[in-house]
């Protein structure tokens, strides 16, 4: 039976307590990234969540329609429990809920062993490979998304909020006609999770806010609540707020891009950068991104986790389609920003928002740190615009080839657990087979009439 640390709840629950709030909803990240929890009394914090709240272990492995993926030690097992215990650091007052603050659970096998097929316990891991380096990765995450609202006209009962033709980068009613961006930026401001700016992005009803860089796992821990509080934001004005990677024809796709860098562990020190260097880059940073190409195909499965995913790749979209670097190049897979010194830094582009934050950045750190461990050099960087497939290598195209490249890598693969990747591979294969089953639109508009 797990024993867990309980020295600290008392105190937390009083705090809370005259701060008058009386439920902490206590939340942790299923494999898609769905932020799935339950709300505790604050009066019984301590007792009721003292040796860990228990739920099914399946729950990691419930699909967006309510199905069961039978992942290991899950339903064949006989549905067994799991252990959510508070990380009481990360107790944050919801501003849009009064009287409710979040906090993040790590989750238990009843042992009181780590669940490894935890997403929040994959990433943790990795981060701590690279502190036995005396390296702590820093990220900053941008994510995009659509604003829709209810239409009985729309097939799908949804269309795009403030339809509207070239409002990109736009600030204000233009594009935000009943200004719910500003509205969210500032109620996201209140959260404490770093929120810094936002933006109306290329297509109608698409908006981007991004999140100040800090340490890997806070800034993953900061990115899935704010994931989860652009939806419940929209849910509360009759929204709808989707991370779909490409939910419409006509228009773009949302991508999820990393900006990482390296630094000591006293915070002191960049360690991408290197004036004498290449392009003013350290051969460690050579080697992160030459570690990020290499594993790229594998990296695409936890990065693009959806069979919409790869809808969004293609020429002329600016999202990544080959397998390239480049300086301060937006068409290429991992971009170099031009600034220097503690700025160095690269971005990963080649994500997308469905991703979940902890397994997006986590793939990242793992093709980074193998790139580390074989000091590996990356080829001549991309000039000029990129897309032409005979300069480097394609991007898998499917999520089966994702799942296949990612499956193939063993390296990857041990680095972020074979008891995740057993979960993840189990639950995204059954993704594509009842895919493969299901009548689409596409097949009826284009077979009935005719044939």
């Amino acid at each position: 039976m797990a024993h867990f640390d309980v020295s600290g709840l008392q105190a937390a629950a009083d705090q809370l307590g005259e701060q008058g709030i009386d439920v902490v909803r206590l939340g942790y990240a299923d494999i898609i990234g769905t932020d799935r929890g339950r709300d505790v009394l604050v009066n019984r914090f301590p007792r009721t969540v003292s040796s860990g709240v228990a739920f099914c272990r399946s729950v990691f492995g419930t699909t967006p329609r309510g199905g069961v993926v039978d992942i290991e030690g899950g339903l064949s097992a006989g549905l067994p429990d799991i252990l959510a215990f508070p990380d009481i650091t990360t107790l944050l007052p919801i501003p849009w809920e009064p009287g409710v603050a979040h906090c993040i659970a790590d989750m238990y096998n009843p042992d009181g062993t780590p669940a490894e097929e935890s997403p929040r316990q994959v990433l943790r891991t990795v981060v701590a490979k690279f502190a036995e380096l005396d390296m702590v990765p820093i990220v900053g995450p941008e994510l995009e998304f659509y604003l829709l609202e209810e239409s009985k006209e729309s097939p799908s009962g949804w269309r795009r909020y403030g339809e509207g033709t070239g409002n990109v980068y736009v600030s204000g009613l233009k594009g935000d006609p009943e200004n719910v961006l500003l509205d969210s930026l500032r109620k996201l401001g209140d959260y404490g999770i770093e929120v810094i700016s936002a933006n109306h992005e290329f297509s109608s009803g698409q908006f981007e806010i991004n999140l100040w860089h800090g340490p890997a796992l806070d800034a993953a821990d900061r990115a899935h609540r704010f994931k989860h509080a652009v939806k419940e934001l929209a849910l509360h004005e009759g929204r709808l707020a989707t991370f779909m990677p490409k939910p419409f024809n006509d228009e773009g796709g949302s991508g999820y891009h990393l900006h990482f860098s390296m630094w000591s562990t006293d915070r002191k020190t960049p360690l991408f950068d290197d004036p004498e260097g290449p392009h003013g880059l350290s051969k460690l940073a050579r080697h992160a991104v030459a570690g990020i190409l290499a594993h790229a195909p594998a990296l695409a499965a936890v990065a693009n986790p959806t069979i919409n995913s790869y809808k969004r790749f293609g020429p002329d979209t600016l999202a990544p389609w080959l397998v390239d670097w480049g300086m301060d190049n937006r068409s290429a897979m991992v971009r170099i920003p031009p600034e220097r010194g503690s700025a160095s830094r690269m971005e990963l582009r080649l994500g997308d928002a469905s991703a979940n934050s902890y397994l997006a950045i986590a793939g990242m750190l793992a093709g980074a740190l193998l790139g580390i461990r074989d000091e590996l050099e990356p080829p001549e960087p991309l000039v000029g615009y990129g897309y032409d497939p005979s300069r480097s290598d394609q991007l898998p195209q499917t999520l089966g080839e994702a799942l296949d490249a990612y499956e193939a890598d063993t390296d990857f693969a041990a680095v972020l657990g074979e008891p995740f990747t057993k979960a993840f591979l189990t639950y995204k294969r059954d993704e594509i087979e009842r895919f493969n089953h299901w009548i689409t639109d596409w097949e009826f508009h284009e077979y009935t009439y005719h044939l």
